[in-house]
């Protein structure tokens, strides 16, 4: 069983930046891959950014060049920075793990881009 849990999220203008961190607990970290997934009010849950234990990532058109996502594998933390803010990223921002056929998700952080 592993559990996530976010922090991070807040109120920032548009062009400002924020970072996420989402703490896990268990084992084996190192072996899932790690996501940060979004959903707005009304919308469906949307990918934003994976990394595999391996470091590869993969970033939502939307986000690419603004967005970075990153992993500590010795704190079991993944973070998501997230740079040049715009309205239409506000959203309650969840972390995933996943790893064969198991999948667990955080209780999800909001982030407000608003002036």
């Amino acid at each position: 069983q592993v559990q996530l849990v976010e922090s991070g999220g807040g109120l920032v203008q548009p062009g400002g930046s924020l970072r996420l961190s989402c703490a896990a607990s268990g084992s084996f970290f190192s072996s899932y891959t790690m996501g940060w997934y979004r959903q707005a009010p009304g919308k469906l849950r949307d990918l934003v950014a994976t990394i595999t234990g391996g470091g590869n990532t993969n970033y939502a058109d939307s986000v690419k060049g603004r967005f970075t996502i990153s992993r500590d594998n010795a704190k079991n933390t993944v973070f998501l920075q997230m740079n040049s803010l715009k309205p239409e990223d506000t959203a309650v921002y969840y972390c995933n793990g996943r790893l064969r056929f198991d999948s667990y998700w955080g209780q999800g952080t909001q982030v407000t881009v608003s002036s």
